[in-house]
C-alpha cells in the first residue's frame, strides 16, 4: 500500500484544460503544492514548454526557472512544478528590469469561453493588480475581521 501523497500524475489523467498531447509520453507534470488546487491550475513547466513555446523539454524549463526569470504575482518561483492560476501574472525576463523595459513578458492567466486556460499578454500598468474571489469572511479572537482569497491569501 503507497504511503503518503501522490508524487506522479499520468498525462491521460491530467486536466484537459492543459491541453497535453496523448501521445507526448505517459507521463505529466504534476503540479506543487501551493495557492491552487491541481484541477484548477497550470504548472511554470506547462506555460513554457507546452503554451508559450519558450523552451523545447523540461532541462530547458528548470534552466530558466533557475537562473530566476520567471514570477508569479510578483514572486520569483524557481520551481517549474509551481502552480500559477486564475487570474495570477506571470512575468518572464530579468526581476530587475526597468517597469516598461520591452524585454519583459507579462501575461494574465485566465479562462477562454470552453473553460481552458488562455495567457493574456498585459501591460506594466495591469501587471500591478489582480482580481481575487473572497471564499471566507471570519473574524479572529480578538473580534478583528479578516478574510480569505480563492488563492490561500489571508487579507486583514
Amino acid at each position: 500500500m503507497a504511503r503518503g501523497p501522490k508524487k506522479h500524475l499520468k498525462r491521460l489523467i491530467a486536466p484537459k484544460h492543459w491541453m497535453l498531447d496523448k501521445m507526448g509520453g505517459a507521463w505529466a507534470p504534476r503540479p506543487s503544492t501551493g495557492p491552487h488546487k491541481l484541477r484548477e491550475c497550470l504548472p511554470v513547466i506547462v506555460i513554457l514548454r507546452n503554451r508559450l513555446k519558450y523552451a523545447l523539454n523540461r532541462r530547458e524549463v528548470v534552466q530558466i526557472c533557475m537562473e530566476k526569470l520567471v514570477q508569479i504575482d510578483g514572486k520569483i518561483r524557481t520551481d517549474p512544478n509551481f502552480p500559477a492560476g486564475l487570474m495570477d501574472v506571470v512575468t518572464l525576463g530579468p526581476h530587475n528590469a526597468a517597469a516598461s523595459n520591452n524585454s519583459v513578458d507579462r501575461f494574465r492567466l485566465m479562462y477562454d469561453v470552453k473553460g481552458r486556460f488562455v495567457l493574456h499578454k498585459i501591460d506594466a500598468d495591469e501587471a500591478k493588480f489582480k482580481l481575487c474571489k473572497i471564499v471566507k469572511q471570519d473574524f479572529t479572537g480578538k473580534g478583528i475581521s479578516y478574510v480569505v482569497t480563492h488563492d490561500g491569501r489571508t487579507i486583514r
